[in-house]
């Protein structure tokens, strides 16, 4: 995936927001909710930093493998039809982007919703936070 960059005055390179709703999307789609290790860690492996670190809740985890694993994780505790769906476009500048999600049955009620902050290095997810939104 190509990744389009400005530079600012200091010369580094900044994404433009295109790209942030790109990488976060596909996160989501392709990461977040692909059942198959095999494809999910080639996925990651263009997404992330060889050092991303995926900071959910209650752990914290650096590198590919690690990462994916903790993907599965995730998912074997999900009913096998729950997907990840973007809940609008992801936003982003100075490296740092947004995206709100929701988890669920295809074209059901969200069982759960929550927002992914990234920091991205050179156009690749450096960090990944992951917040889960509290049931009122």
């Amino acid at each position: 995936m190509a990744i389009a960059f400005s530079t600012n005055q200091q010369g580094s390179e900044l994404m433009q927001s295109s790209d942030y709703d790109k990488s976060m999307q596909r996160n989501l789609t392709h990461v977040f909710s692909e059942r198959d290790p095999k494809k999910r860690l080639e996925v990651i492996r263009e997404l992330y930093d060889p050092d991303a670190v995926l900071n959910e809740p209650e752990a914290s985890v650096t590198g590919h493998e690690a990462i994916s694993d903790a993907v599965t994780k995730l998912l074997d505790s999900l009913p096998p039809d729950f997907t990840f769906t973007a809940m609008g476009p992801a936003i982003g500048h100075h490296s740092i982007g947004r995206l709100r999600w929701q988890s669920g049955p295809p074209n059901g009620p969200a069982a759960v919703q929550g927002m992914d902050i990234a920091h991205f290095i050179d156009g690749r997810i450096h960090a990944l936070y992951v917040f889960i939104e509290d049931e009122d």
